[in-house]
């Protein structure tokens, strides 16, 4: 059956634009019929969903050139238990019209979807999950809404009341059952005093509120994944429960229909199977609410008010209400409301919550200022630039969250494994049934129960679907917290994996922005002499080099005269009148053109250029005036940072479009062995590949701007940020700081993140792999002993906090201490 579908496409500029995507989709094997309109920007294509998905067609138009209209939507999802939940909602969400991928995370309870506009809305995607058994809450309207409209902070408090209620009738249940068993006096005495019927009747009415009452979840929910045909936890809590007391309450209303020897009850074990399930998923609610603190640590960064100046007078407004161009007041220990620049006073900001770095940054008249940081002790008045959705900590936010619900690669093993599970445990239990029926002797029957009711407890799932998420989710808001921006797990899982390690320079080594080096003056010039004339003439030019020299006659309290007839001459320098002296700066070529000979200083020209520097000369009414160099300072910690990669068995590759002495100047003073110089930026990605050959895996750092082409062909692309720029879209990593430490800091952070996982994975598959034999009686041939129902109810909320537990350690990571 054919199927047929709108794409939006962007980028079509003439009628070959269109002719060129519909011939691209036409040659699509199955696609029957493509017809592409330029005027709506629209591709209907008709296609045989058995040979070709959206997906492809999607990638198709994508790989003509042009870019296919898709959205994503990020929403929460309630009701979620186990692993087989996360993958029935994904099943569904895949399986609605319009949607190209859906991702759904058991231990944030967010879907992640990707999805044609023309075809569905997020409304729609909501519907599909609420028709799957599950709900969409709404989040707060506000930051400081009340904690009870927090739908986790709301299952906390159900779980918790219905743990209480439960254990209320568990706890006697329990004692009436076992300590008779354990205390033969005692079990005597209630035989004679109140008889085995009416003991059973008693248990029935403690059991029945436990089942009931905080046990209908598990029947409300267990149902509902039944009749999806996809069985999860709730559903073996539902079948292993209901066997017990189903089994109980026969036995106590009708004992007759037993033989004598096998009309035993098991009220406590659904009792207290329920309650104990209860309360292990009551402490997985709590340990999921500790790993999401870091998240909540941004969430609270922002201030609920904002002083605004308006017409002279200060009002309190909230944030939602703020506009772009408010002038805000931030008085001396408050957090900056959002971002903007400073345009009256002067203090020190800490802004270690968003970049990592502990040391406050002065911020003065001009300087740019990040929401959710920390005013020192002066005031800073400053107009507001971007708010709301469009800050800085906005964006991080969204990254985190993007992160946190996205998956691993090494999550499909997990999946799989998920997709069969329940179903294999039903058929295990099933079997155990029969076996115990056919080959248990004359306690058959009461063995056979015990063993499945085992096996269906114990074999909950829990544990395999919170391995991975939770620790991606802890390990990327610890990464947050320490200025490192993940924008997905397979980025949090690659970046452990790399070989090799390549390095632009300007920008990432350096700090981009040169300095005046040297000032070298040749007899009767001075030092001061050639700074006021040469930085007369660089006074009306951007050239970084320029600004270096305006800047170092300033700050040496030198007064630059007015130059005029300034003119540049491209690829050589730039030229001047000062004072009616005609001054020239520029390279040794230009002093060649005008035949003035730099002999007497070539050889320390050489000698700086091969330290780094950038030499240029200077000449005024044609006489050799002095030698002048830039240089790009290396930043602070780049030297630790490359020996510490070095340290780790890491390739470590400098690629720059500088000249090739400067590039391999700067190479020498950190220590880096091959350097690729003199690349433009386009021939960036041609090196990437290069060094990717023979499958070595490989992490290119750049600034993420001109890099971008080279960010996205690496195996993971490492953004240099400020603190604000997170909108590296190329860029797998992003470093807020601007630091090169952060890359040692982010691969130690990667690995320590998948050795938990693999730990949590370990645990999560060995825990099943060994108990449900266990629980099905395999023990009992050598130790004569069944595994309680009870004790299977504990082992499995125990092995769900352990996973969480184990995720948590990563709260404690601390970055690597570098050595100089």
């Amino acid at each position: 059956m054919s199927q047929t579908i709108e794409l939006g496409v962007g980028g079509m500029t003439c009628a070959n634009c269109s002719a060129r995507v519909e011939r691209s989709l036409k040659r699509v094997s199955g696609v029957q019929d493509a017809a592409v309109n330029l005027a709506t920007e629209r591709a209907t294509v008709t296609f045989d969903p058995a040979q070709v998905t959206p997906q492809a067609l999607v990638e198709t138009v994508r790989d003509a050139g042009y870019e296919p209209a898709t959205a994503e939507t990020d929403f929460p999802v309630g009701g979620m238990t186990c692993a087989n939940c996360s993958a029935r909602v994904e099943r569904a969400l895949k399986r609605a019209p319009g949607v190209l991928t859906a991702g759904v995370n058991l231990a944030t309870e967010r879907a992640s979807v990707t999805y044609l506009p023309t075809l569905t809305t997020p409304d729609t995607l909501h519907g599909v999950v609420t028709d799957a058994g599950y709900s969409v809450p709404q989040r707060p309207a506000t930051a400081d809404a009340a904690p009870e409209t927090d739908p986790r902070a709301a299952e906390a408090a159900a779980l918790r009341r219905d743990v209480g209620l439960s254990a209320l009738f568990a706890l006697p249940l329990l004692l009436i059952a076992m300590l008779p068993m354990l205390i033969m006096p005692l079990h005597m005495f209630l035989m004679g005093a109140v008889g085995e019927r009416a003991l059973n009747v008693l248990m029935l009415l403690l059991a029945a509120p436990v089942q009931f009452g905080p046990g209908r979840r598990f029947y409300r929910q267990g149902w509902a994944a039944l009749r999806h045909r996809s069985p999860d936890m709730n559903t073996l809590v539902m079948i292993g429960t209901t066997a017990a007391f189903g089994y109980s309450l026969l036995v106590t209303l009708a004992p007759q229909l037993f033989p004598a020897g096998t009309r035993h009850v098991y009220f406590e074990a659904s009792g207290v199977v329920i309650t104990l399930v209860l309360l292990g998923k009551y402490f997985e609610v709590i340990a999921k609410g500790r790993s999401s603190d870091a998240m909540r640590a941004l969430l609270n960064l922002q201030p609920p008010v904002a002083h605004v100046l308006r017409g002279g007078a200060e009002t309190d407004v909230a944030l939602a209400a703020l506009r772009v161009g408010d002038e805000l007041l931030v008085r001396p220990g408050e957090k900056i409301p959002v971002d903007g620049v400073v345009e009256r006073g002067s203090s020190f900001v800490d802004e270690s919550m968003l970049t990592g770095e502990s040391v406050p940054v002065l911020k003065e008249a001009g300087a740019a200022l990040t929401g959710g940081t920390l005013n020192g002790r002066g005031a800073l008045h400053y107009r507001a630039t971007r708010v709301g959705a469009d800050t800085a900590l906005a964006g991080i936010i969204r990254l985190v969250e993007r992160a946190q619900g996205s998956k691993p690669p090494i999550q499909g093993l997990a999946d799989r494994v998920v997709a069969v599970f329940v179903p294999v445990v039903l058929i295990i239990a099933a079997v155990t049934f029969l076996a115990w029926l056919l080959l248990g002797g004359p306690d058959a029957l009461g063995r056979a129960l015990v063993s499945t009711v085992a096996v269906l407890i114990i074999a909950c799932p829990c544990a395999m679907g919170l391995a991975t998420p939770t620790s991606v989710m802890v390990g990327t808001g610890r990464a947050a917290e320490l200025g490192v921006l993940f924008r997905s797990g397979a980025a949090l899982e690659g970046l452990q994996g790399t070989q090799v390690v390549a390095l632009d320079k300007t920008g990432t080594l350096t700090l981009g922005r040169p300095a005046l080096g040297e000032v070298r003056p040749q007899a009767p010039f001075t030092r001061a002499q050639v700074l006021t004339l040469v930085g007369a003439v660089e006074a009306g030019s951007e050239h970084p080099v320029a600004r270096a020299l305006v800047d170092t006659a300033a700050a040496e309290g030198l007064t630059l005269p007015v130059a005029t007839d300034v003119q540049a001459v491209p690829g050589f320098g730039v030229e001047g009148v000062v004072d009616g002296r005609r001054v020239q700066v520029g390279a040794g070529r230009f002093m060649a053109r005008l035949g003035i000979g730099t002999g007497a200083l070539d050889h320390e020209a050489q000698a700086l250029a091969d330290a780094g520097h950038t030499p240029m000369f200077a000449a005024v009414d044609g006489q050799l005036a002095a030698l002048v160099t830039a240089v790009d300072p290396v930043k602070p910690g780049t030297p630790e940072a490359v020996r510490a990669l070095q340290a780790a068995g890491l390739q470590v590759v400098m690629v720059t479009g500088d000249d090739r002495r400067t590039a391999q100047a700067v190479a020498r003073t950190l220590g880096i062995g091959e350097v690729r110089a003199e690349v433009l930026p386009e021939d960036k990605q041609r090196v990437v590949q290069e060094l990717q050959s023979g499958g070595r895996r490989v992490a290119f750092v750049g600034d993420g701007i001109n890099d971008a082409p080279a960010l996205a062909q690496a195996d993971v692309g490492v953004a240099i940020g400020t603190g604000t720029d997170v909108a590296a879209e190329s860029a797998d990593v992003i470093l807020m700081s601007g630091d090169l430490r952060g890359v040692p800091t982010a691969r130690a952070l990667s690995r320590a993140t998948l050795a938990n996982i693999r730990l949590n994975l370990l645990w999560a598959f060995g825990y099943n792999v060994l108990l449900i034999p266990v629980a099905a009686g395999a023990l009992f041939p050598l130790l004569g002993a069944q595994l309680s129902p009870v004790l299977a109810a504990a082992a499995m909320g125990v092995s769900s906090v352990l996973v969480l537990s184990n995720a948590l350690r990563l709260r404690a990571f601390r970055a690597p201490v570098l050595t100089a």
